[in-house]
């Protein structure tokens, strides 16, 4: 079912597999960065995921409902989706090593059971009951016609009977369960979410466990019209003879476009989180401060609210905490009660400039100055300098 052609696919493994080793090889980053840069990472990708099959949610909100802190804005069954998503790849993490996993029928029903967060109107854990039509959301004209609902379960397990029997690259494996299930379309909804997150699944079960190569949807998502235009290998209706390869070496590429992305942003990234943190040490404030002056960095809205679960406090430490970058000068508050927030502080860019080694500046505004320390720090990455060491 769905054969491919592995020949025009093993430079592209073989590439991945050059990445891996590199990135396994790259040691222990430190905890706090760590902790933080999965949680990004995972905001990022769940919210490209859901946005793209019409839960409107941006990134930034997507942070707030992981935290239990849901925007008035958004809608309690769209945070709900969000969750859901967040609910099915914890799941995947905890089955992936599981020494009796399997590829089987009802891994996938599970899988979209907490994709659409139980929800039984939606379909949540249920093979669609009649059939399904894939439209172009812009002309309203039939793109794709998956098989008959009758259909479904055998194929679904003729699917999950090739992934067990495997594939020759874990990568391979995780861009075929994507275009099958793609393909047959087994449920009423959320299709596309449980293909992305099932080809998670096969990513960590060959190995692939950092996020680099497991937040895949966060590319697609930036790159929607090359996403969609993927899909065009399977004809207007569903044969399983389709010839998918094209469809794998987009797949692979994507990987690795996404994880040299990751790997320039980390190197970049660590580096602010790091100068930040010592910037919290000199004035005399917890690290965990740093969560709250790396939001206000890169201009996103920090409340208390917001804070406190972030660093695991409690509403009168989140206080001290933040009362405290405020005379330090590393953030700024704006507004009063319920509504205050907090903002890059005077000092908080040019402390960070300043233990980076990057040259002095006049004040700009808090976008110019960010962009000016993100700009300098890729150059130096993509130079191959080496990162200023920060005292600990």
């Amino acid at each position: 079912m769905l054969p491919y052609d592995v020949s025009q696919l093993l430079d592209l493994t073989a590439e991945l597999d050059a990445w891996k080793e590199r990135l396994d090889q790259r040691g222990v980053l430190p905890r706090a960065w760590f902790g933080r840069l999965r949680r990004d990472l995972e905001a990022e990708a769940i919210a490209a995921s859901t946005s793209m099959e019409g839960v409107p949610v941006t990134v930034e909100e997507v942070r707030r409902i992981l935290l239990g802190v849901r925007p008035s804005e958004v809608k309690e069954e769209d945070a709900a989706l969000v969750e859901g998503y967040r609910d099915a790849m914890s799941f995947v993490l905890r089955r992936a090593d599981a020494p009796a996993f399997r590829w089987n029928m009802e891994l996938l029903i599970a899988l979209h059971d907490r994709i659409l967060a139980g929800s039984w109107r939606a379909g949540a854990g249920r093979f669609r009951d009649g059939p399904a039509y894939v439209v172009n959301s812009s002309t309203g004209g039939l793109v794709f016609e998956p098989p008959d609902s009758d259909a479904v379960p055998d194929l679904v397990d003729r699917a999950c009977a090739l992934m067990e029997e495997g594939h020759p690259h874990p990568a391979i494996q995780a861009g075929w369960i994507h275009i099958a299930l793609a393909a047959i379309h087994p449920f009423r909804d959320g299709n596309g979410r449980a293909a992305r997150v099932a080809a998670s699944l096969a990513m960590n079960r060959g190995g692939f466990k950092l996020a680099e190569f497991t937040s895949l949807e966060e590319w697609w998502g930036r790159h929607i019209p090359d996403y969609y235009a993927s899909f065009t290998v399977l004809g207007e209706a569903f044969d399983p003879d389709t010839d998918v390869t094209s469809f794998l070496v987009a797949h692979v590429r994507a990987q690795l476009f996404q994880v040299r992305a990751l790997d320039l942003r980390e190197h970049v990234q660590r580096q602010i989180w790091l100068a930040i943190e010592q910037a919290m040490i000199d004035a005399g404030l917890e690290a965990r401060v740093t969560n709250a002056a790396w939001d206000a960095f890169f201009g996103r809205d920090v409340t208390p609210r917001y804070y406190r679960p972030l660093a695991d406090i409690s509403a009168a430490t989140a206080t001290t905490d933040l009362a405290g970058a405020v005379a330090a000068g590393l953030l700024e508050p704006e507004g009063k009660g319920r509504s205050r927030r907090y903002l890059p502080g005077p000092r908080l860019y040019s402390l960070i400039a300043q233990t980076l080694g990057l040259p002095d500046r006049e004040q700009l505004d808090p976008d110019a100055e960010r962009a000016r320390i993100v700009g300098e720090l890729t150059k130096r990455a993509t130079a191959g300098q080496s990162p200023v060491a920060i005292r600990k």
